[in-house]
C-alpha cells in the first residue's frame, strides 16, 4: 500500500486482492490438498516462518484478508484472531509468561482479565500486581522476575490513560515486553505499537466489526514479539470462521465513519451532562479538564462513543440503576461499539484493587450510538428527571 495516502483510503483498500473482487470472497474451508508428499512437506516446513494455505485452523483467504486489514490499521508486523476479546488477551498472557514469571497489570483491566489473573496466572506459578491505571509509581514495583506489563490505555470505566512512551521505555529497560489493551480506540484513533509496545490487543467485536454481530479478538505485535503469539496460537488450537471474518473486514471499511460520528455524538452528549445539576462528572479522555486530557491530544487522532457519569452526592447506586430502567433508547447490555446506545451501572468497589485518590460517587457507563443526538439527550433529560423528582432526593436536598 502507498503509504502517502490518508487512513481512511488505505482502510478501503487493506485487506483486498490487487485486482478481481472488492470484496475478499468468504473462503470456508478445512483441508487444503497437495499435488504430492514433496509439497505436502515442503509447505509444513516453510509455514514455521511464511503465510501458506496448509490447513484451516492455520487460516484462510478470509482470516488472512482480515489480519492484513488489521497490520495497516495498527502498523504492526503480523496479526492473529481469536473467538473473542478474551481469548485473545488470556492467550497473550500465556504465550509470554511462564511458571515464576511476574506481571504487571493496570488495575484498570478489564473485568474477566482479573479473574483469570487470579485463578489461571496463580494456579501456573504466575505472580501478578496491580499498577496505578496512570502509570505512576510502576518503576517501583518491576522486580527481577517481571516479564511483561500490561495496559489498558484508556483503562476500562475510567478511561485513564498511562504515558505509553514512559511504559514501553520502563519494559525496555528492564527487559519486559509490554501489551496494550486497545479496544476503546480500535486501531484507528491510537497506535500503542508506534508508541513503543510490543503487543496490540483489540475486541474486534466492538467498533470493528460494529454491528453488533459477530464475537471477535484479535493481536497485532511488532516483529519482535511475533514468534511467541504464533506459536501458543497454533498450540492452543485459537481460530475463527470466515463468515465471522468476513463480517469484521466489511465493518473495518466504515470505521473512520463510524468512529467519528460516534464520537460527535458522545461530546454532544457530554457537554449538555456536563450543565446537568445532576451530575458531579463525565469521565472521558477527550473532554478538557479529565485528567488524561493531555496525553489524548498528544497520542490520540480521536475519540469514541464512551462516557462515564458520576451523579452528584445526592444520588446512590439504587438512583443510578433507577435511571438506567427509565431510559427508552439505551439498552441494558454488555459489550459496547455497536450502532446502539447503551448503558450500564459501575461499581469499582468491585472492579478496582487499589484503593483511589478520589473518591467515587454512584456511575454508570454509556456507550453512545449513531442514533440523533438530541433524542439521546432527551431520554437522558427524562431519565434524570425521576431522580430530581423522586421523594428521597428531594429530602436529601
Amino acid at each position: 500500500m502507498n503509504k502517502p495516502y490518508k487512513s481512511a483510503t488505505r482502510l478501503l483498500r487493506a485487506g483486498r486482492p490487487h485486482q478481481g473482487w472488492v470484496n475478499t470472497p468468504v473462503t470456508r474451508a478445512s483441508t487444503y490438498v497437495f499435488d504430492s508428499v514433496a509439497a505436502w512437506r515442503d509447505t509444513r516446513t516453510r509455514r514455521e516462518q511464511e503465510r501458506l494455505p496448509s490447513y484451516g485452523a492455520r487460516g484462510t483467504d478470509s482470516t488472512h484478508a482480515l489480519e492484513d486489514a488489521l497490520i495497516e490499521l495498527e502498523q504492526g508486523f503480523r496479526a492473529k484472531l481469536y473467538p473473542t476479546g478474551q481469548a485473545a488477551i488470556a492467550t497473550v498472557l500465556l504465550a509470554y509468561l511462564r511458571a515464576g514469571d511476574h506481571v504487571l497489570i493496570t488495575d484498570a483491566v478489564y473485568e474477566p482479565v482479573r479473574r483469570f489473573c487470579a485463578e489461571h496466572l496463580t494456579r501456573l506459578g504466575i505472580e501478578h500486581t496491580y499498577y496505578s491505571p496512570d502509570g505512576h509509581g510502576i518503576e517501583a514495583l518491576i522486580r527481577p522476575n517481571t516479564r511483561m506489563i500490561y495496559a489498558e490505555s484508556p483503562g476500562s470505566l475510567t478511561y485513564e490513560m498511562p504515558d505509553l512512551t514512559k511504559l514501553s521505555t520502563t519494559a525496555r529497560k528492564n527487559d519486559c515486553w509490554l501489551a496494550v489493551d486497545n479496544t476503546w480506540a480500535s486501531g484507528l484513533i491510537y497506535k500503542p505499537l508506534t508508541l513503543g509496545a510490543d503487543i496490540s490487543i483489540l475486541a474486534a467485536t466492538k467498533y470493528l466489526g460494529g454491528h453488533a454481530d459477530v464475537m471477535m479478538g484479535a493481536v497485532v505485535t511488532n516483529d519482535r514479539a511475533w514468534r511467541a503469539l504464533e506459536r501458543a496460537t497454533i498450540d492452543f488450537g485459537q481460530t475463527v470462521g470466515a463468515d465471522d471474518a468476513f463480517l469484521v473486514l466489511r465493518g473495518i471499511r466504515s470505521l473512520p465513519l463510524r468512529m467519528a460520528q460516534h464520537a460527535r455524538n458522545a461530546m454532544q452528549v457530554a457537554t449538555w451532562l456536563l450543565d446537568r445539576p445532576e451530575v458531579a462528572r463525565v469521565l472521558c479522555p477527550a473532554l478538557p479538564g479529565d485528567p488524561s486530557h493531555a496525553i489524548w491530544r498528544r497520542d490520540c487522532s480521536g475519540a469514541n462513543g464512551l462516557l462515564t457519569i458520576e451523579l452528584s452526592a445526592a444520588f446512590n447506586n439504587a438512583d443510578a440503576e433507577r435511571l438506567i430502567d427509565s431510559l427508552q433508547l439505551f439498552g441494558i447490555g454488555a459489550s459496547w461499539g455497536g450502532f446502539e446506545s447503551l448503558a450500564v451501572p459501575v461499581q469499582l468497589n468491585t472492579t478496582r484493587s487499589l484503593p483511589s485518590a478520589t473518591p467515587h460517587g454512584a456511575m454508570f457507563r454509556l456507550h453512545i450510538g449513531l442514533e440523533d443526538p438530541e433524542d439521546l439527550i432527551g431520554d437522558l433529560e427524562q431519565g434524570l428527571s425521576t431522580l430530581t423528582h423522586s421523594p428521597r432526593s428531594i429530602r436529601i436536598s
